[in-house]
């Protein structure tokens, strides 16, 4: 019991690690939601679970040995959120943030782009992992993108950051976008790579 207590805790940290960055994004998304109702509330929800299912299971297989993908290419889903953001900016409306996604297949995407990086945390770790330790993680992590959820949410409701998405939102969440895109391509260091390669 204590080992798979301490296999939970394990799990837990490895979660909150690699997907804190995600608690922005989906404050974004709840925000956009409640002043356009695109995506709908259930769309974020399913598509972080979408997301994150896919990253899990790309990891995992990963970690069999079954797909290996080279670094820094990974980075390159970065261009995802950039694409969305530019669009919504070229779209915007003056008067209201717009809907960066629209349906839990955009958010899925914008997640899986967003946690690119984590399948390097993720597979080394479930590596080791015997088939009980591998069920514990994967509830653990059911609960944890919940809780995500929740907070993102919670955030995306608070009147001051309504508030803010109101008088800026319109620029504000296709910028955000821009910049976690941005953030996803020079972190991985594709850029340099490309031209390396090109070089």
């Amino acid at each position: 019991m204590t080992e798979l207590f301490g296999t939970a805790v394990g799990a837990a940290v490895v979660f909150a690690a690699t997907d804190v960055d995600d608690i922005v994004v989906l404050t974004v998304l709840f925000v956009t939601a409640r002043t356009t109702a695109r995506p709908r509330s259930w769309q974020i929800v399913a598509g972080q679970y979408a997301g994150i299912g896919v990253l899990v299971a790309a990891s995992a297989v990963a970690a069999a040995g079954l797909l290996v993908v080279p670094e820094p290419w990974p980075g390159l889903l970065g261009l995802l959120p950039i694409a969305l953001g530019v669009r919504a900016l070229l779209r915007r409306d003056d008067d209201e943030a717009p809907a960066v996604v629209s349906g839990a297949w955009g958010v899925a995407g914008v997640t899986i782009a967003n946690g690119a990086d984590n399948v390097a945390v993720y597979v080394p770790v479930f590596r080791t992992l015997d088939a009980a330790d591998a069920a514990v993680f994967l509830l653990v992590f059911v609960v944890a993108i919940g809780l995500w959820c929740a907070a993102g949410a919670w955030l995306g409701g608070h009147p001051r950051v309504i508030r803010v998405v109101e008088r800026v939102g319109h620029w504000l969440v296709p910028v955000i976008f821009v910049a976690i895109g941005v953030v996803i391509l020079a972190g991985s260091g594709v850029v340099g790579h490309l031209f390396d390669v090109v070089g």
